[in-house]
């Protein structure tokens, strides 16, 4: 007898591998959530709840403004959505953590020689400020940290501008977290990074560096696409470059915060929790209604789309919007670290953190046995034609909880542009579309419903 994923269910033993647990077994009850999943649709996209979640998004951004770690506006983001969802008719509660607190401080940058030009700056999350009277240095441009070696007997005393073309996120952004203490291990005064997006109209973009232990910390922020070709170029014509940087940058003690929590619990297995979430915090600029508002939102508007049809699942859906994502996920791991005694009663946890554009597929990490259950589940988004089940579920948020073998979901949007908007002033309202909001509504509750109310958690 196969003894894997054992499961102890009305007093029997029941085995969930993918061998004991076929798929053709599955499929009959997921299929029979056809009408259930139509409802949803029909409501979300076409129905009372049509451009609700937009709307939602409108009005939080618009009152609120952006919501950096540790700021006032957080806080007020968070008691905004504590009280909203409240009066949507939710379980709602409060749990507090601990968060980074980096303020940015008035900041500038201009480059003195060969001309005089203002360069446009963002400093990066967790720097250091210069002295009141900036610093004044000749600059040495690399386009990357392999260049950067080959030629350290100049970094020393010097601004170090990185001007790394954008191959991927992924790759790219390591420039962002790892130049400061790369240029400083050989002597750079500051570093100035060429902005993690593969398009510009002169906009910087900000973000999290980290810096390594035993590293001196030197100021570092991000400059234009624009303005780091423009001194490759120069400094390819062998002329000198000065660049003056001031930054009023500081990092205060940790400060108080909370992940915002909403429920509908569930009838048989209150206990069992499907997880959705999206994160509350976004940088100091822009609105953060593409990241992550519009996470946060549609997490929101699944719950209430369910609500509205008087469904309730037999397992709890639980919707937690994340504070302070932008520093490494930090409440969420407090989160995970606070519920990880009740590890096994979480049966899938979903993020939504890659915008809200026009849903493309599910991305999915658990086992085979969970994999052949969610083909099914995609299967009842035929009507918004998203049934593509795609590998690798992703997101800050929920990378412990996937860590640890709970199986894990995230949205896979048409996002070819969302980093020409990530962590710039241009992420505002005017990147979001209604009916894409309403087409990811609609996906999220459908896929949390239809797992939360099956007759067995996902096989692990």
């Amino acid at each position: 007898i196969c003894k894997l994923f054992l499961k102890f269910k009305d007093n029997e033993l029941k085995c969930l591998c993918s061998f004991c647990f076929p798929a053709s077994d599955i499929a009959p009850e997921v299929a029979s959530y056809s009408d259930v999943a139509k409802q949803i649709i029909d409501l979300a996209v076409f129905g009372a709840a049509r451009n609700r979640s937009y709307r939602r998004l409108a009005d939080f951004t618009d009152t609120i403004g952006n919501r950096v770690s540790g700021s006032q506006n957080l806080e007020m983001a968070i008691k905004y959505m504590h009280k909203a969802m409240t009066q949507d008719g939710l379980d709602v509660h409060l749990e507090p953590v601990k968060i980074p607190h980096w303020v940015r401080g008035q900041e500038s940058a201009e480059m003195i020689l060969p001309r005089a030009k203002s360069l446009a700056i963002l400093g990066l999350g967790s720097s250091v400020g210069t002295p009141p009277e900036g610093i004044q240095a000749q600059v040495l441009v690399v386009q990357s940290f392999d260049e950067l070696k080959q030629r350290a007997s100049e970094a020393t005393g010097k601004i170090v501008v990185f001007n790394q073309p954008f191959v991927s996120y992924g790759e790219t952004v390591a420039y962002r977290a790892f130049g400061a203490s790369e240029a400083a291990k050989l002597g750079a005064v500051a570093t100035l990074i060429r902005s993690i997006t593969p398009f510009s109209i002169n906009s910087p973009h900000t973000g999290w560096q980290d810096y390594q232990d035993g590293v001196k910390h030197i100021p570092t922020a991000c400059i234009t696409v624009e303005d780091a070709e423009l001194m490759w170029r120069i400094a390819q014509r062998g002329q000198a470059i000065i660049v003056k940087l001031i930054m009023g940058a500081k990092t205060l003690p940790d400060a108080d915060s909370f992940n915002t929590v909403a429920e509908i619990r569930g009838w048989q297995h209150p206990e069992q929790v499907v997880l959705l979430s999206g994160h509350l915090d976004s940088w100091d600029v822009g609105q953060g209604a593409m990241d992550d508002g519009g996470g946060a939102m549609i997490s929101w508007e699944a719950l209430s789309l369910i609500k509205d049809l008087g469904l309730r699942p037999r397992r709890t859906l639980r919707t937690v919007l994340w504070t302070a994502e932008e520093q490494g996920g930090v409440g969420a791991q407090q989160y995970f670290n606070l519920h990880k005694v009740n590890l096994s009663n979480f049966d899938l946890v979903m993020e939504s953190d890659l915008g809200t554009f026009t849903p493309v597929a599910l991305q999915f990490t658990g086992s085979d046995a969970a994999w052949k259950v969610m083909e099914e589940v995609v299967k009842l988004l035929a009507p918004i034609n998203t049934t593509k089940l795609e590998m690798h579920g992703e997101g800050t948020d929920i990378s412990p909880w996937m860590q640890a073998g709970i199986p894990g979901a995230s949205l896979h949007v048409a996002d070819s542009r969302y980093f020409w908007f990530h962590h710039s002033e241009g992420d505002t309202m005017t990147v979001q579309n209604p009916r894409d909001m309403d087409l990811c509504s609609a996906l999220w509750a459908v896929v949390a419903y239809v797992v939360a109310d099956l007759e067995d958690m996902l096989p692990r």
